[in-house]
């Protein structure tokens, strides 16, 4: 695209490729060198200082090359890896020196200059799989949520891109799950923010490596058939002084107004009514899926984008409910395989309808209502379960008013609230029983599938930045079967389609068999596609059951496939270990009807699966037909 007719949409608020033009750009033609342009329509005179002119020894003053306020100066000599920052003076003649906005590598903190870096040179092979990929709504989704500074570390330092490549790829695969979702690595000045507190939204964070390495590992990933989905926060931006805030001087990327501008985290909030600032958001989240080919992008509190202040008491802010939709818009259009996530705890309507049917666009939300459900029916004293009983069957009543995704993550493992198995109810016997049938309840709901790190090991401890994850856990039997029991159940979700292909839409895809079993606390329900049926049975209470009958949607043989108190997952193997054939009875109004008679282990999930019977045509109906 012309440069003109680039910068011409990013003040109209239509641009998704304005790192095309703005940044620090090199060049190998004619004389070798670096182009710099800024964006700063307050500044006086802007300059470029860097490690190539000793600092504030000597600085290169840019040329103001619009009426709207971009700068741009080409300085020869200049190589890759340089340091960088922009000299500004404001209106008032004060002096400040910024990061470049939309640098593409940084200082590692606590320095914060921008680095030049030449994105040319990044190589991909990966094209078969950016050709098949797709927002996977008829395919199996299960993530795996990783705070890349956490996972593993070596010694005291956090795994490096390489290292990540060459150990968690590996994990996340033989594990079975389908992608990884990485909490922001945009680049951002505190570790105790975990990234949601950014300070370049084009930067890559230099903690773990370099932008070449962290593309070789997404390479790597996806020729291992493992997609990459990154977490992106255009709600609010950190305010340090090398930052966004006050820009060239003056309030140019937050609120004019205090009370907007300042958010409830101690950042500042994005002026999303802004055209350029919806094209610098627009184009970073275009250029994660760009330059690093990223399979997903889910945005972070969109609540606090639908909502002044996340208050609905305030209203709906009506600009940045448009930059929501203008951008998705665009990056359906743009990369259609790209998945764009919500993290939205609001109930406003129509987060993932199109936009060109009124809605905001987005591919997925978060059900963060079944998650609290769940979890607190989960906490509960069984007593008292019977009266809470709607708990895990109230998501049904809304679930396909969007296309939700279940998510265990983070979140639910920080500030207090214990991690996943430590909040079930009772003793350490107790939790462990129950965290397996929450999730086989899980793996059975509709819905993709999200989990953050740990989780599958049942990690006590919650997260801590500072920290690897507690591998020592799987030195004990019991952590040990754990993971056993989780991959398995990982493996067979992928390896089932009834249980992904029919997640949304008209509801086909799954009936209850029996929700209202509260005296026994004990749910059934089952999902089918053209091919099979699959049975779920839930035990809520500490007690078993021999015989135990229960309504199939059809005849035929039904297989045990799944029990979470099977013997190697550390249970008591109370298990249904030969296939059971369905028995017909009338019911009350003189129709046919199925039963099987199975047992049922205390907090026990069970699975049971069953084919359809497939009728053949013989030669004479075919001619007829």
């Amino acid at each position: 695209m012309d440069q003109s007719k680039l910068i011409e949409l990013f003040h109209q608020g239509h641009c998704t490729n304005a790192y095309e033009v703005f940044g620090a750009h090199v060049t190998r033609e004619g004389t070798p060198g670096v182009r710099f342009t800024v964006y700063a329509p307050h500044a006086r005179n802007v300059s470029v200082v860097g490690s190539f002119t000793n600092w504030d020894e000597h600085h290169v003053r840019m040329e103001r090359t619009d009426f709207n306020g971009v700068w741009s100066v080409f300085i020869p000599g200049v190589e890759e890896w340089a340091s960088y920052k922009y000299r500004i003076e404001g209106r008032t003649g004060d002096f400040i020196y910024k990061s470049d906005p939309y640098a593409f590598y940084s200082e590692t903190r606590p320095e914060n200059a921008s680095k030049v870096y030449n994105l040319k040179n990044i190589r991909w092979s990966d094209r078969n799989w950016m050709n098949k990929r797709t927002k996977n709504f008829d395919r199996p989704l299960n993530i795996y949520e990783v705070y890349a500074g956490g996972w593993k570390k070596n010694g005291e330092f956090p795994y490096t891109y390489p290292m990540m490549e060459e150990n968690l790829l590996p994990y996340v695969k033989e594990h079975g799950f389908t992608h990884i979702e990485l909490m922001p690595l945009s680049e951002y000045p505190f570790d105790g923010s975990w990234g949601y507190q950014a300070s370049g939204y084009y930067s890559v964070t230099s903690r773990y490596g370099n932008p070449t390495e962290f593309a070789h590992f997404v390479n790597a990933c996806h020729k291992e058939g493992i997609g990459i989905i990154m977490d992106m926060v255009p709600v609010h931006f950190v305010k340090d002084a090398f930052g966004l805030r006050y820009f060239d001087g003056e309030p140019l990327y937050e609120y004019r107004d205090r009370y907007d501008a300042e958010s409830q985290w101690g950042t500042m909030n994005f002026d999303l009514w802004n055209e350029e600032v919806r094209s610098f958001l627009m184009s970073a989240a275009a250029f994660w899926c760009d330059i690093y080919h990223i399979d997903g992008i889910r945005i972070d509190a969109v609540a606090n984008l639908i909502y002044w202040g996340g208050n609905r008491d305030r209203g709906t802010n009506e600009g940045s409910i448009a930059f929501m939709k203008r951008m998705n818009y665009y990056l359906n259009k743009d990369y259609p395989g790209v998945m764009l996530i919500a993290e939205d705890s609001s109930d406003f309507a129509k987060v993932t309808a199109s936009t060109l049917d009124g809605g905001l666009g987005f591919d997925y939300k978060w059900d963060l209502g079944w998650m609290n459900d769940t979890l607190k029916y989960y906490e509960n004293d069984p007593i008292y379960r019977y009266h809470i009983h709607n708990k895990l069957t109230f998501s049904m009543a809304y679930f396909y008013s969007e296309r939700f995704l279940l998510p265990l993550s983070h979140d639910e493992n920080v500030h207090g609230k214990k991690t996943i198995v430590d909040r079930m109810w009772g003793d350490y016997d107790a939790k462990f029983a129950q965290v397996r049938n929450l999730y086989a309840y899980m793996f059975a709901h509709p819905g993709k599938k999200l989990n953050f790190m740990g989780n599958e090991i049942a990690s006590f401890r919650e997260f801590d930045e500072t920290k690897q994850l507690d591998w020592f856990l799987l030195d004990y039997p019991r952590h040990d079967a754990f993971l056993r029991y989780f991959t398995d159940l990982n493996k067979i979700y992928a390896s089932h389609p009834c249980l992904y292909k029919n997640d949304y839409g008209n509801g086909n895809g799954f009936r209850w068999i029996d929700a209202d079993n509260a005296k026994q606390s004990i749910y059934s329900f089952y999902r089918e596609d053209e091919k099979e049926y699959l049975v779920c049975i839930l035990n809520m209470m500490p007690q078993s059951y021999e015989n135990y009958d229960i309504l199939v949607p059809a005849a035929g043989t039904y297989t045990e496939i799944l029990n979470s108190e099977k013997d190697i997952y550390d249970g008591c193997n109370m298990c249904n270990f030969e296939p059971v054939k369905a028995w017909s009875f009338k019911t009350a109004d003189g129709k046919e009807a199925y039963k099987i008679t199975i047992r049922i282990a205390p907090w026990s999930a069970v699975w049971f699966t069953c084919r359809k019977s497939t009728k053949r045509v013989n030669k004479t109906e075919r001619k007829t037909k």
